[in-house]
């Protein structure tokens, strides 16, 4: 794996957790309140619910591409995918994931390959 790769993985996963987070949070503080409280207003459920619903689905594939590159263990994909159901959790789950790739990254216990860019001459042309 190369370090770029890892790094976009990581900023993917990051993105997809905020945002999941955010909506299930506004979800159940907001749009249960609203729908199951004296003003039977059910309108912020179906524009949270319907797109966290989605983009869970979105986050755990994010949160699969990760853990495949930086070889995670299963038990810690299952906790990220916990943390998408519950709120504020998924905040707590990308703090932990972000720190562990970034220490793994920075002290060398991530087997990736840096690129280098070769400084080359000019190419060759095949003669006519």
């Amino acid at each position: 794996m190369d370090e770029k790769g890892i790094r976009g993985a990581l900023t993917r996963y990051r993105v997809m957790a905020w945002i999941v987070g955010i909506l299930l949070v506004v979800l159940v503080l907001i749009g249960l309140p609203l729908k199951y409280g004296p003003w039977n207003d059910g309108r912020v459920v179906t524009w949270t619910g319907i797109p966290h619903g989605w983009l869970y689905m979105i986050l755990l594939i994010t949160a699969f591409d990760l853990g495949r590159r930086v070889k995670w263990p299963i038990w810690r994909l299952l906790v990220i995918a916990a943390a998408g159901t519950v709120p504020f959790l998924s905040f707590v789950a990308e703090r932990y994931a972000h720190k562990d790739v970034v220490t793994r990254l920075a002290n060398g216990s991530l087997p990736v390959h840096r690129q280098t860019e070769a400084v080359s001459g000019p190419e060759e042309q095949p003669e006519s």
